[in-house]
């Protein structure tokens, strides 16, 4: 269940010393066709990452190789060196695979302000090669290895299937129609919307052309990624990129294949929420009868972010009063004195007041769910969040040491 579920793909995880635990930290996906077709977003945070400088001009053209990522570094604030440390790997990575290097996308994650050894680098480059284009078993095999080298603080690899098309009047007709899609996730933290969040690659052997995967990624991350708020805190390395091989020789119909790409990014999106660091509620936070979906967002995203709010929660505390608070800050069109906010399935609040005894509320599951009702229009929008926890505060107190 990872990027080389979809044919046509190869990957590796390997270890090769940027990580002081020893453990995988160089990874590489590679695209073999016979399309290369290819889109991805990248964080709006203006303070990017060498990687991100480098993979925003190669993804220009549409047409992707490969893609190499690794942990124990971000390779962001290294000045010239470490935009060269990107560009010389992404030409080891077109050596070992016998093309351009205009065509190598390149992810990192890790601590800014840290120059990245070259040498390393290179090496994990020569392992993971060497790793591609085994059997099918083995390939399966280093799909996970990558998705396990691509991980900082995350507690554990986040991959997903979705199958796509496989629609006929006979068995024939559904395997002929049949592709699927693919795809790896990390992040367990600074998780904010930007275009995208975090580094996720996502494959699928169907056939489109790269506007058409561009098109779809966008949509797909708009209502997923980009709805994930898991500590309010944008990286400088965030991308999701999405590659085609054409290897199921499938033209699936867009807007289905934008259905299920869209699945497949909500299952790492809520993933990567239930390893949000130091978290023990993940939180559903979804506004009703919105004047327009902005506004939803807003309302949604304002309290997801607010750290009263988060802090209640983690305390078990149905304090509906923060929720209103939070909504207040915003310009979304409502009636303050007009709301309805339930939690977990109680309204606590109707029109603006007191309803039912917050006592009812039982936070003690991890899942928790956030209803706001505006009564503005037919809008709405789900933004996902984490509550606020000794652990995470400690964690991210440490996290350079």
């Amino acid at each position: 269940m990872t990027v080389t579920s979809p044919a046509g793909f190869a990957a590796a995880g390997v270890t090769c010393g940027l990580k002081k635990s020893g453990n995988k930290d160089l990874a590489i996906v590679q695209n073999l066709g016979p399309l290369k077709a290819a889109a991805a977003v990248f964080t709006s945070n203006r303070c990017k990452a060498n990687p991100i400088l480098w993979s925003q001009q190669v993804i220009a053209d549409g047409v992707v190789d490969a893609i190499v990522l690794n942990s124990g570094g971000a390779n962001c604030y290294t000045g010239p060196q470490g935009f060269q440390v990107t560009h010389s790997t992404a030409e080891a990575v077109a050596e070992a695979l016998g093309t351009s290097a205009g065509d190598v996308l390149v992810c990192s994650t890790g601590i800014i302000g840290e120059q990245l050894p070259l040498e390393k680098l290179q090496l994990g480059v020569s392992l993971a090669a060497g790793e591609l284009g085994q059997s099918r078993a083995s390939a399966l095999e280093g799909g996970m290895d990558a998705a396990e080298a691509i991980m900082t603080t995350d507690s554990k690899p986040k991959t997903v299937v979705i199958a796509g098309g496989g629609q006929g009047e006979s068995v024939e007709a559904e395997a002929a129609s049949a592709y699927s899609i693919g795809g790896m996730a990390k992040g367990a933290g600074m998780l904010a919307p930007g275009l995208a969040t975090m580094l996720v690659v996502l494959t699928t052997d169907a056939q489109l052309t790269p506007a058409q995967l561009d098109t779809a990624l966008r949509a797909a991350t708009r209502v997923t990624f980009d709805r994930l708020d898991s500590d309010g805190c944008m990286s400088t390395n965030d991308q999701v990129t999405l590659m085609a091989s054409g290897a199921s020789g499938v033209v699936p119909d867009v807007a289905e294949f934008t259905d299920r790409l869209t699945e497949a990014c909500a299952s790492l999106a809520l993933q990567l929420q239930a390893d949000a660091e130091g978290a023990s509620h993940d939180i559903a936070i979804t506004v009703l009868s919105a004047a327009s979906e902005d506004d939803a967002v807003a309302v949604g995203r304002s309290v997801a972010r607010n750290n009263l709010f988060k802090a209640a929660i983690f305390g078990n505390d149905a304090n509906w009063g923060r929720v209103l608070a939070a909504v207040g800050t915003t310009s979304a069109a409502f009636d303050p004195y007009n709301i309805d906010v339930s939690f977990n399935g109680v309204r606590v609040c109707q029109g603006g007041q007191p309803d039912q005894p917050r006592d009812l509320v039982d936070l003690s599951p991890r899942a928790v769910d956030i209803v706001i009702d505006l009564k503005s229009g037919p809008a709405q929008a789900t933004i996902w969040t984490n509550d606020l926890t000794h652990d995470y505060v400690h964690e991210n107190s440490a996290y350079s040491s």
